[in-house]
């Protein structure tokens, strides 16, 4: 956890590379823990529908994005 506080306090840095880095980072953070949220909200039996309003996006771009895995 300490590492992902680290990075956010590095997504402020006035170095641009240091800030990018960090913006890096946290989008595959934010991308890893979409993919176990959304498993497990399928595995609780969520429909597609409801996954798509939780994240603010539509139907079809939860189901194309993640349709795939494992359901």
């Amino acid at each position: 956890m300490e590492q992902v506080t680290d990075t956010a306090k590095a997504a402020s840095s006035a170095d641009p590379t240091v800030g990018l880095q960090a913006v890096v980072a946290l989008h595959r953070l934010a991308d890893a823990l979409e993919v176990v949220q959304v498993e497990n909200a399928r595995a609780k039996g969520w429909s597609w529908q409801q996954i798509a309003d939780a994240l603010g996006v539509s139907k079809q771009a939860v189901h194309k994005k993640h349709s795939g895995r494992r359901d």
